[in-house]
């Protein structure tokens, strides 16, 4: 899927326009989902490796959260929030 968004902070694909986290003033965020980023802030106070546990233990997510927790570590250090990390 050509130009699809993914959220920078746990790599959730946003479709929908209620996917999408939301700015301080109320407007759409382009970068951040729902879950992650509301009223501009940051959900949860987390590091990159507590959101990959978070993110593994979503119920009926993934079927082997070891092998998903090994494609995050290396795929989550592109995305915006942990690049800097």
């Amino acid at each position: 899927m050509e130009n699809q968004k993914i959220c920078q902070s746990c790599g959730m694909p946003m479709t929908k326009d209620e996917e999408f986290g939301t700015n301080a003033g109320g407007s759409k965020n382009e970068e951040f989902c729902c879950y992650c980023f509301k009223n501009g802030a940051f959900t949860a106070d987390c590091t990159m490796e507590e959101m990959i546990d978070f993110c593994a233990s979503v119920p009926g997510l993934f079927q082997d959260k070891e092998q998903a927790k090994k494609e995050m570590r290396q795929s989550f250090p592109k995305l915006k929030r942990w690049a800097a990390e």
